[in-house]
């Protein structure tokens, strides 16, 4: 039914454009060229969860301004779960307005006034993963709402969906952006059971590839009808995704948990990298108001962040594995590359790297390195200084869950 109601809505638009004497409206598609790079922001899920309000938002958009965290890069502020009130007579939904008594469209002004940009949540079914009024039926309605309140980025997650198609569900919310006519960064919660990778790239700007992550180094947490996990396992779950992610289309191993305690300042260091390998969106998900210093070294390390950033948008991958020593390699625009040494395991590691022993031969970005006969200088990213060159071998000792992050120029 769903899917037919808005079939007929599409065709009495196009009759009533050409009755107009109007040019036909375009086929409706995502938004293009919003996310050429990961983007790059904050979300209220990870530290807060359902305990936000107006106050708290308007705290942490001055937050990322004051702490360099705007100047470095992050731009979408986003709403998550339980903004919401109650859907109106005619079915349009409004804020909760205890929460949030200035309204949404105040509140987009106000993030908007930091130089940021404003993103909220949503969800493809019936109720969101809260419990609030969801999405489904109310598509048209929900996007014709954010784009008067000034949304720039809509998280669109999938619970209480039954046996809803993920691909034609997302696609709807897709159509419905476009017909508003506000330019909406679109991310696909959907958690990657439906394999979004496969069919993401014409619907959405970023898609999630795992479920929800946790707040440790390594762990797993069962809550019966879903599991959360820890970083260690999200990393090892993004084999053979890849090839998928590119420039307006990426990868989304979920939002970063730097700063939020449940991990060593080293271990947040090496999950930020990590996410900078993988081309990852970065999505802070921490307390603002209150960072430490190392969590605002980590968050706007710009020498890393260009990793991530890096307009050439290949997502890197695992080049070698030693037991728990694992070398990282992602091509960068210029010939440039970035190579992270990572310690997974629970004692130091020595590492002695031979750069002429193995050439770097990567099918997905055509790049081709051997470095018997190509020499490159060598950055390291978090020492912030040169670091020799490929000439000769590389050592140092990694500590545990500890990582090098280099970038090779020629």
């Amino acid at each position: 039914m769903q899917k037919r109601f808005h079939t007929a809505f599409g065709t009495a638009c196009l009759a009533l454009a050409l009755c107009l004497g109007l040019p036909a409206p375009s086929p409706a598609q995502k938004f293009k060229g919003l996310a050429l790079t990961p983007p790059m922001g904050w979300n209220s899920w990870n530290r807060f969860a359902c305990d936000i309000n107006e106050s708290l938002m308007r705290q942490t958009a001055d937050a990322m301004v004051s702490s360099g965290m705007r100047d470095a890069g992050y731009r979408y502020l986003v709403i998550d779960d339980c903004w919401h009130g109650q859907r109106d007579s005619l079915g349009f939904i409004h804020p909760d307005p205890d929460r949030f008594p200035s309204g949404m469209k105040a509140l987009a002004d106000y993030i908007h006034g930091r130089g940021l940009k404003f993103g909220i949540y949503s969800c493809a079914g019936a109720l969101t993963c809260g419990g609030r009024p969801g999405g489904r039926g109310h598509e048209y309605q929900d996007a014709l709402t954010y784009a008067q309140w000034g949304v720039d980025y809509l998280k669109y997650d999938w619970c209480n969906t039954g046996k809803m198609d993920a691909s034609e569900a997302y696609a709807t919310m897709r159509d419905a952006l476009y017909a508003a006519g506000r330019p909406v960064v679109f991310s696909l919660c959907e958690w990657g059971n439906n394999k979004p990778w496969l069919w993401g790239a014409d619907v959405g700007h970023l898609w999630r590839t795992t479920g929800d992550i946790h707040d440790c180094w390594d762990c797993d947490i069962n809550y019966g009808t879903w599991t959360s996990w820890g970083m260690l396992s999200i990393v090892d779950m993004q084999k053979d995704l890849r090839q998928y992610a590119g420039p307006d289309h990426w990868n989304d191993p979920d939002m970063l948990e730097v700063g939020n305690g449940g991990m060593t300042a080293t271990e947040d260091r090496t999950h930020f990298t990590l996410w900078c390998m993988l081309a990852a969106p970065l999505m802070a998900g921490n307390d603002l108001r209150r960072m430490s210093p190392e969590t605002v070294r980590i968050l706007t390390n710009r020498e890393a962040i260009a990793v991530d950033q890096d307009s050439l948008g290949v997502q890197g991958f695992r080049f070698m594995k030693k037991g728990d020593l694992e070398v990282w390699v992602k091509p960068l625009t210029g010939g440039d590359l970035a190579f992270c040494f990572f310690n997974r395991g629970g004692t130091p590691q020595r590492v002695d790297y031979d750069w002429k022993a193995d050439a770097v031969n990567d099918g997905v970005s055509r790049t081709y390195v051997d470095f018997k006969h190509t020499e490159m200088k060598l950055r390291d990213l978090w020492a912030h200084r040169d670091a020799g060159t490929t000439a000769v071998p590389f050592r140092t000792t990694l500590a545990p869950h500890d990582v090098v992050l280099l970038r090779l120029t020629k």
